[in-house]
């Protein structure tokens, strides 16, 4: 072989390591865009919200790329699990009969259930919507509360496939309450002031914790998730998110360290504690 051709030889193997070494992995990422401010359709059909800003910052900070697919709530479990998305997140809480059919990353968000009521009905806890009509998500956090609460076969629960459903039924008096995630119905409340509806907090719902999940084994795209996660939790990417979506002192009070001993990283532990000091977190 020629010194010339040897040149071009190690030229060729050199720009060919090259491109591959800029080549990025796409994951594509299953979200259900009805879940105002997590994740919702914008009027030019793109998909935004806090959800999709957090996994893009994470994914940059990890260098991989993302393609968001929007997947109805009752299709995004079969569709990670038979290869069609590689990630699903879309304001998941973490359980442990979920954990038994996906793997989760580490949590990225602190939340809990709220209830809202007609601007007729006041109540302080869950127990007193017996008898009441109930408005939940389809296998949601809130159904389970309501289930548990009344039976899962109670017909005074009503089941909706997504938020803004459950949400319009409660408008138009066609149920006395809703139960869903607090950061959901809080952005509702306050992009719909002219919805006079009473906020209730059972004294029984515990902080929950939102989580990414991957198919069950799939250790590469977990750790490349967690990885990211952590970055954007140190280097403070995930506050400016956070800011974004839910700046006003009324959200940041809903987002603080738990006392439970259900797992979060003490990263996420330490920002929430630096920008939300105790006096203002949210008491119960």
């Amino acid at each position: 072989m020629s010194l010339k051709t040897k040149v071009l030889t190690a030229a060729a193997f050199a720009a060919l390591l090259a491109s591959t070494a800029v080549q990025a992995v796409t994951y594509t990422v299953g979200t259900g865009a009805t879940y105002r401010p997590f994740e919702y359709e914008a009027p030019n059909k793109e998909i935004v919200g806090f959800d999709i800003d957090l996994m893009k910052a994470i994914a940059k900070a990890q260098g991989f790329d993302v393609e968001f697919v929007n997947t109805t709530w009752s299709t995004i479990f079969p569709a990670l699990n038979n290869g069609d998305r590689d990630i699903i997140m879309s304001g998941i809480t973490i359980t442990d009969k979920r954990k038994e059919a996906v793997d989760f990353s580490e949590p990225y968000f602190l939340a809990h259930q709220l209830i809202l009521t007609s601007s007729n009905l006041q109540i302080k806890s869950l127990k007193d919507l017996e008898g009441k009509l109930i408005a939940v998500v389809n296998a949601s956090a809130g159904d389970v509360a309501a289930s548990n609460a009344f039976g899962k076969a109670s017909t005074n629960i009503r089941r909706f496939d997504n938020t803004p459903l459950a949400l319009e039924e409660l408008a138009n008096g066609g149920v006395d309450a809703m139960i869903g995630d607090v950061g959901v119905l809080q952005w509702y409340m306050k992009q719909n002031p002219d919805k006079k509806f009473n906020q209730c907090r059972d004294p029984e719902f515990q902080e929950q914790y939102f989580g990414i999940g991957v198919r069950k084994g799939n250790t590469q795209v977990l750790n490349d998730v967690n990885a990211g996660l952590k970055k954007v939790i140190e280097s403070g990417a995930y506050n400016e998110v956070y800011r974004k979506w839910f700046g006003s002192v009324r959200m940041l009070r809903s987002f603080r360290p738990s006392r439970s001993d259900r797992p979060l990283t003490q990263s996420l532990k330490q920002r929430a504690a630096e920008d939300y000091p105790a006096a203002h977190r949210l008491q119960g």
